[in-house]
């Protein structure tokens, strides 16, 4: 069973492109009442992650430097804070630890450095957004701030506290990988790189796109999940190739605000979906059903 979280302190230490705060109770208030584990197999920022307050869990992302700084945070949070208290707010500064990954010796410098450094970029950079390019460089420029809080102690150790309140196992790789290791009593939330609804979609987060190919595969994830009889969520535009896709599990529409896109012009209200293999009939009546527009 799970409780959501009532600690104000536990939330996401970063911002993330398609973070998930703005549309936390939606999510929420269509989830099961029980949960005994949890699994986020696209775990980003970790809003879901940590509202959930979930007894145990599995976390998981792709990007190498945002696994590794969870592990410091759970792991070596006192060095992690004093690395990040020295760390100036400054331009030059900025630019000398941007320009690291660029060194072929990056990977090798100490794990709690790179944590520190990707942290502090995102404390520090336009807009708070994570972008790199196809070289895995680091490329957002420096941002203009009064007084960022560089190191946030009570986040961070609201974090920390967290992850050893509520057994969590941390892996960085594809999410298929996972597949053996969910109990079949698990809920699964999927928060994939959406589905471009248009030409202008901005989708160049990662060095590896995300394509139509992957969307495949996780719908055959999806349907491993809902043949081993574990309860999933998946998270998406109202793309009408998604929708086809999933046609045979039910959906539901959310309003959702993007406020960290790159484009200005790209943030707003907009529609999404969320994807499920169990009833929401009942949570859908309370919630005034609408209906899905193709």
């Amino acid at each position: 069973m799970y409780t959501v979280n009532k600690n104000d302190m536990v939330k996401p230490f970063i911002k993330w492109a398609g973070g998930k705060r703005r549309t936390l109770n939606q999510l929420l208030f269509f989830m099961p009442d029980k949960i005994s584990s949890f699994v986020e197999p696209f775990v980003g920022s970790g809003c879901v992650y940590f509202a959930l307050n979930a007894p145990k869990s599995i976390i998981n992302d792709t990007n190498e430097e945002l696994i590794n700084t969870y592990i410091q945070i759970r792991d070596n949070l006192d060095e992690l804070k004093t690395l990040l208290r020295s760390y100036p707010y400054d331009k030059d500064f900025f630019l000398k630890i941007r320009a690291l990954d660029r060194d072929p010796d990056f990977l090798n410098l100490p794990k709690i450095k790179r944590a520190a450094r990707f942290i502090y970029l995102i404390k520090t950079c336009f807009n708070g957004l994570y972008r790199v390019n196809s070289k895995n460089y680091f490329n957002t420029p420096f941002g203009k701030y009064t007084d960022p809080k560089i190191c946030d102690d009570e986040v961070l150790d609201a974090a920390n506290s967290y992850m050893h309140k509520n057994p969590t196992d941390i892996r960085c790789g594809h999410f298929y990988d996972l597949l053996d290791d969910i109990d079949s009593d698990a809920f699964v939330y999927l928060d994939p790189p959406y589905f471009p609804i248009s030409e202008k979609s901005f989708t160049s987060y990662q060095p590896v796109q995300w394509t139509e190919e992957n969307d495949y595969e996780l719908f055959e994830f999806c349907k491993e999940l809902d043949k081993r009889g574990i309860k999933f969520m998946l998270s998406n535009s109202t793309a009408p190739f998604i929708i086809n896709l999933y046609k045979n599990f039910e959906m539901e529409m959310i309003n959702a605000t993007r406020s960290i896109n790159a484009s200005g012009s790209t943030r707003g209200q907009i529609k999404e979906i969320i994807i499920t293999n169990y009833d929401l009939s009942g949570r859908i009546k309370k919630n005034r059903k609408k209906k899905l527009k193709y």
